[in-house]
């Protein structure tokens, strides 16, 4: 991880989940936050761990909404060293926490990558944190890695979408709008971070059928309004990347 740590700030996105960015100066021009979410229930949840160089500043933020050894569930939305690196430091740290994935990233790494055994969840189970509902939703490259999931938080209606709706606006817990301009300019700023295939736009509108209230991502700033619409949106412009793409002979179908 490159660059120093600035500031971690703690924001409620929902009811009882929070959001906690930490901004690395040298990431990028002018900054770049890392985003990682507590949902506070009888079996409270960490979504995302930060690199392990993030690992004091991150556990001492979480731990001012939850003890550690509180914590009883640890996810991220797919392997790389922003969403797990510290992991296994915190289930060093959270000595009741469980690894949550789903069933083919806990298969294909987090079985090996876990220093205890992970649990596993299939597209669309739910598990009940007490007063919190989580339900898994694999999104296989949306953005990208073939094990990408999200979460669905349904008692707020919020979706934990990862990278999906990264933007720029590091240092504030909300946009009001330009989701979908500051989504595209964040990925030409990180050229090929997303991933185009026939199916980008399928999963992302069938995520907008979820009806989400608040769209919580990884980097930069939340959404909370009408968010399968902005969903819809970006799957449009996902889209038309694709076929461009396709029409330059970039990618095949």
């Amino acid at each position: 991880m490159k660059g120093h740590p600035v500031q971690t700030r703690v924001d409620e996105v929902a009811d009882g989940i929070y959001r906690l960015e930490t901004v690395i100066e040298e990431a990028a021009p002018g900054g770049f936050g890392f985003n990682q979410f507590v949902v506070l229930a009888d079996e409270p949840l960490l979504f995302h761990t930060g690199h392990r160089g993030m690992f004091p500043l991150v556990s001492e933020a979480v731990a001012r909404l939850v003890p550690l050894d509180r914590l009883r569930w640890i996810s991220f939305g797919h392997v790389e060293a922003d969403e797990c690196g510290a992991l296994n430091d915190f289930l060093a740290a959270a000595p009741n926490a469980t690894a949550l994935h789903s069933r083919l990233g806990t298969a294909v790494s987090i079985a090996d990558l876990a220093d205890r055994p992970p649990h596993a969840l299939a597209h669309g189970e739910v598990i009940d944190l007490g007063g919190k509902r989580i339900r898994l939703l694999e999104t296989p490259h949306v953005p990208h890695n073939w094990e990408a999931i999200m979460l669905f938080e349904e008692t707020t209606r919020t979706l934990l979408a990862g990278d999906l709706g990264s933007n720029l606006k590091h240092g504030h817990a909300f946009v009001d709008s330009g989701v979908v301009e500051s989504t595209f300019e964040t990925d030409e700023a990180f050229p090929g971070v997303a991933s185009l295939s026939a199916g980008t736009g399928e999963r992302i509108r069938a995520l907008a059928d979820l009806a989400p209230e608040t769209l919580a991502v990884m980097h930069g700033a939340s959404y909370r309004g009408d968010v399968a619409t902005v969903l819809r949106d970006l799957a449009a412009g996902y889209d038309d990347r694709v076929r461009a793409a396709l029409d330059a002979g970039l990618v095949t179908a």
